[in-house]
């Protein structure tokens, strides 16, 4: 792979495209396509790495905007890219991204990317070098140092415009939330509850011992990227490889973003200093426990705690479930009102009261539910219009308008902290499982069980534990 070409080089770049430009006349778009036309010079051009899966719909909105080009297509697996492909058949297609930015790189305006949390941060952070704006599907990351990587990248790139795709960030029922606790409507909160049933695909199990043969359609070694080199399995493609640890980061990073997003924004959160966890068990004999590292754990239960903000007089403790396990049923709901959205849901706990919501912060509500016809709080919150829907128009126009210009729902310096926070809560999961030899026949000694894990947020280390610090930063493979 070339190396990407530096600041200087973009700059010299910009500086005489410019002035090539200054040399012809601008025609009228009003007479190159009539009334509703949008002319190619405002339109944001988009390279969508990942086209198929969640990859497919994100396009598909984004050209939905009417103000945005789908103008190149990059997959490793044609069969999941060719209802991308079929839709924009103007759009340029290439497998690797690594050479679709090096060739490509003067046409784009923005990348979008979708691909398995374990290849979302290097065409991430080169497209953002590159300048390009970013919108990136969550998690954030896979690791809590790449997550950092990218919060500082948006940062010492101020003029990237930076968007991570949890759409109920863009939701009315986030702003509801914030407007109720401003107002003081149920005091200072001091406990959260999220909790959720997935994981929807299997985990708590062994990693396949027979490989199969690689589907013609899918390039698996571009597929592998940042992983280390390992054998095709079946059913790991195209769903599955979100509970294997190389690949996914488990329930925690497929709704943790969802679930845990709107604590963040209602009391103002940033970086967690402890962490413990505990986890479900799969039994494989009498009193034996199955010991599958590879994997995500079946269920587990976190407890975070997030020192005090402006918005808070205490530290928060923020307790994360998932695999169907919930929190105990608030004495203010009735027997048979459902909690949260009966799978998923977000409780808060204040001095004064409580308050609790459904997956991406929807269908807010004050505990017990019949305060929600007696309070009556004013908005002082702008909405995003289309709500989730408009979470990719919100991402489009900012791009369009110029970094600072647009408020989004969730620019990196957000998103960052919120990843982390999620990717943190699994180094207690992971840790859980460590393992060590004991004396030879005597078994083995589990040294993350039973601990609460503290964190040194600004050297991204456990301090009591250094065995979990290998899963912060993870090596990549050669090549990556």
């Amino acid at each position: 792979m070339s190396q990407l070409p530096d600041a200087s080089s973009r700059r010299d770049f910009v500086k005489k495209s410019t002035l090539a430009a200054a040399s012809f006349f601008i025609v009228p778009r009003f007479v190159l396509g009539g009334k509703g036309y949008t002319a190619p010079s405002d339109q944001l051009v988009i390279a969508g790495i990942g086209a198929g899966g969640k990859g497919e719909s994100d396009i598909a909105m984004f050209a939905k905007t009417g103000k945005a080009r789908i103008a190149f297509l990059c997959d490793v697996d044609d069969r999941r890219a060719a209802n991308s492909r079929k839709a924009f058949p103007q759009a340029k297609y290439y497998k690797d991204w690594r050479k679709m930015l090096e060739k490509e790189r003067k046409h784009i305006d923005a990348v979008s990317v979708s691909t398995p949390d374990h290849n979302h941060a290097m065409p991430a952070l080169a497209a953002m070098q590159l300048g390009k704006h970013v919108y990136v599907q969550k998690p954030l990351t896979h690791d809590i140092f790449e997550a950092r990587t990218l919060t500082e990248a948006a940062r010492k790139y101020p003029k990237v415009v930076t968007q991570m795709g949890n759409q109920g960030s863009s939701n009315d029922g986030v702003r509801q939330l914030m407007e109720w606790y401003d107002a003081g409507t149920i005091g200072d909160v001091h406990t959260v509850y999220c909790w959720t049933d997935r994981p929807v695909w299997p985990q708590g199990i062994a990693w396949p011992t027979t490989s199969a043969p690689v589907p013609a359609e899918l390039d698996w070694d571009l597929w592998l990227g940042t992983a280390p080199k390992r054998d095709y399995v079946d059913k790991l493609v195209p769903f599955n490889w979100r509970g294997w640890w190389e690949y996914g980061t488990g329930a925690l990073g497929d709704m943790g973003c969802h679930l845990m997003e709107a604590p963040f924004r209602v009391l103002d959160l940033e970086y967690a200093n402890a962490v413990q966890a505990s986890v479900g068990s799969v039994y494989v004999d009498e009193f034996k426990r199955g010991y599958f590292p590879d994997g995500c754990p079946p269920s587990s239960h976190v407890t975070l705690t997030f020192p005090k903000t402006a918005k808070t007089k205490q530290d928060i403790t923020m307790h994360w479930m998932d695999g169907g396990i919930q929190p105990e049923r608030p004495d203010e709901l009735g027997a048979n009102e459902l909690f949260g959205d009966g799978g998923n849901g977000i409780l808060f706990i204040g001095d004064k009261g409580k308050m609790m919501a459904s997956t991406y912060a929807e269908n807010p509500r004050l505990l017990p539910l019949s305060r929600n016809e007696e309070v009556k709080v004013p908005q002082t919150l702008a909405r995003v219009p289309g709500q989730a829907n408009g979470h990719y128009g919100q991402w489009v126009e900012a791009c369009l308008a110029g970094a600072g210009k647009t408020k989004l729902s969730s620019p990196f310096a957000l998103a960052g902290p919120l990843t982390e926070a999620l990717l943190m809560a699994n180094l207690a999961v992971r840790g859980y499982d460590l393992r060590k030899p004991k004396a030879a026949g005597q078994g083995f000694d589990y040294p993350g069980r039973g601990r609460k894990l503290l964190w040194d947020n600004s050297q991204m280390r456990i301090t009591n534990l250094d065995e979990v610090n290998q899963f912060v930063k993870r090596d990549y493979r050669t090549g990556w």
